[in-house]
Order: structure tokens, then sequence, then C-alpha cells
């Protein structure tokens, strides 16, 4: 993980105005002075970051969401996720877990977090694996089409090994939870 404060710093006053404001996102495109001395324009999406959450049923079963996504040009594998609304990462998970599958978390265990495509936004997941979950009324988004799939975690991986569950941040999570189990030994 790079500290912030070994990003590349801003030649612009630092209160510049955006190329783009989204709903999401914003898009600046900022002159830097690199750590080699060279300036250089680059762009950056600035995200506010998300979490995403690996959630058990029991010991062997995980739930999948299968959503649309249009930026991928249909429904694709993943596991819950979603943007921090400037809560706590934790936070984050516990309600994407409710609002997507309609689960609450007896107990969240941080995984860890991951930087998406750091080649031009800031946007870092954080990675939760949630246990002891009580049903709950889901509270999905007018836009979130999601069908919620219970899946033997054997069958999870040899998804995304096969590659039919292609999202990165889902992959990772789903493989960090299965080595946090015991279900995967680390390579050497």
């Amino acid at each position: 993980m790079v500290p912030r404060s070994d990003r590349p710093r801003q030649r612009n006053d630092p209160e510049r105005a955006p190329a783009y404001r989204g709903r999401s996102i914003d898009v600046y495109r900022d002159a830097v002075t690199l750590p080699n001395g060279r300036e250089a324009e680059l762009d950056l999406i600035e995200h506010p970051g998300a979490s995403a959450i690996v959630p058990f049923e029991d010991d062997d079963t995980v739930l999948l969401i299968r959503q649309y996504r249009y930026a991928a040009g249909g429904t694709i594998w993943e596991v819950p996720a979603g943007k921090l609304d400037g809560e706590d990462p934790r936070v984050c998970a516990a309600r994407e877990l409710e609002e997507e599958v309609g689960r609450r978390a007896g107990r969240l265990e941080a995984l860890g977090a991951i930087w998406t495509t750091p080649g031009f936004t800031d946007e870092r997941i954080h990675l939760f694996a949630a246990y002891e979950l009580e049903e709950v009324p889901p509270r999905r988004e007018d836009d979130e089409i999601i069908e919620v799939v219970a899946t033997p975690l054997r069958d999870a991986l040899a998804m995304v090994f096969r590659g039919e569950l292609d999202d990165a941040k889902s992959a990772l999570a789903l493989v960090l939870a299965a080595e946090r189990g015991g279900r995967l030994r680390r390579g050497r």
C-alpha cells in the first residue's frame, strides 16, 4: 500500500475545479511533479472508496449475487459491495450486506483492502467476510437488479478459477476468505 503522503504533489491550486463531477466520482486533470522530478499531466478519478463482503451462510456456503452492471454490458457474478457514504468501511460493509442480500452479520472479519485501478483512480475497496448471518428485509436501491444465490464455497472458487466470476474485488475477497478459513493453502 502506498501511503497518501507518497503520492505525487500537485503543482496547481489545491482547490482546482473538477473536469467532471458525478454521482459517485469526480474527475480531475492534474499537473503533477513525479517522484523523479519530471512533470506530467495526469487524469485522476476520485472515488470515496467501498466495502465488499463475502457472506457465509454456513462454513461451506457463501451468498453470491448476480447483478446487472451497465458498464459490464450485462449481469455478472459478485459478492455484495457498495460505496462508502462517509462512514467507516466496516459500517459500510454491514449496511451493504443488509441492503443487497437481506442479511445482518453477527461477526464481520476484515480481509484487507485493495486499489482497484491505481493507474487512474484512488478507489480503495475494503474486503470483509461476514458470519453468523440473520435474515432481514433487503433495501435495494432503484437501480440495483440483484439475484442472491447460495453457492458452495468450493463452487464459488471454481467459478473464479474458470473465469466465470471475473469481478476482481469479488474474486480476491473469495480467495482471501477461503484462505483465512483454511480452505486454500498459500503457495510458497
